[in-house]
């Protein structure tokens, strides 16, 4: 499937424009950003995913758990879902009933639409959403950073399994946390379960 009839772009100023950006990015916040997918998840609670690429085998199995338990709790996620755990852990989340929201690093302008992701999709449970015009089709780790920003200031709260010593994903999570935002990790998140 290719997204392009199905993508809208949302302007500032719009009643779909997230108030979220504004306050999270400030004058950073994009003037336009691009849509797929039922705009609702935008309104609702939402937890932010970063993962470092390099995770501890110790990690990972936890990481699974909170994220079979966020879905199965009906958490909306949002996320790049971009390293292979992030692309795992969609899945995950792809087998249950509620939302998630995918931004790619990248224009999602004629993307093509993985076969995994399509039942999802048609079935209004995907948003994708892409800060990028229609002529970046490359990721860069500029847009890289770009996107987790992005990501950062549309989540009520963040989920960070592994932040490698002097990685990206640190430098995300602590900008963030500085912000305000709530930092969990897999044990806080399993901790939670009633």
């Amino acid at each position: 499937m290719i997204l392009d009839e199905q993508v809208a772009t949302i302007r500032h100023g719009s009643p779909a424009y997230p108030q979220a950006l504004l306050e999270g990015l400030r004058s950073d916040a994009p003037n336009e950003f691009w849509a797929a997918g039922p705009l609702q998840p935008l309104d609702q609670h939402k937890t932010g995913f970063f993962c470092s690429s390099q995770c501890p085998g110790s990690i990972i199995l936890k990481t699974f758990d909170a994220i079979t338990q966020m879905r199965d709790e009906g958490r909306v996620l949002i996320g790049g879902f971009h390293a292979v755990m992030e692309w795992e852990c969609l899945g995950i989340l792809l087998r249950g009933r509620q939302p998630v929201i995918w931004v790619p690093a990248r224009s999602i302008a004629g993307m093509h639409l993985k076969p995994e992701l399509v039942p999802a999709f048609d079935a209004g449970r995907l948003l994708i959403l892409s800060p990028f015009p229609p002529k970046d089709k490359r990721i860069t780790a500029a847009m890289a950073e770009a996107r987790n920003r992005f990501v950062g200031a549309l989540a009520d709260r963040i989920f960070v399994p592994h932040a490698a010593p002097n990685s990206r994903t640190l430098a995300i999570c602590d900008q963030l946390k500085s912000s305000g935002k709530q930092i969990v990790n897999a044990d806080d998140v399993l901790k939670e379960k009633s």
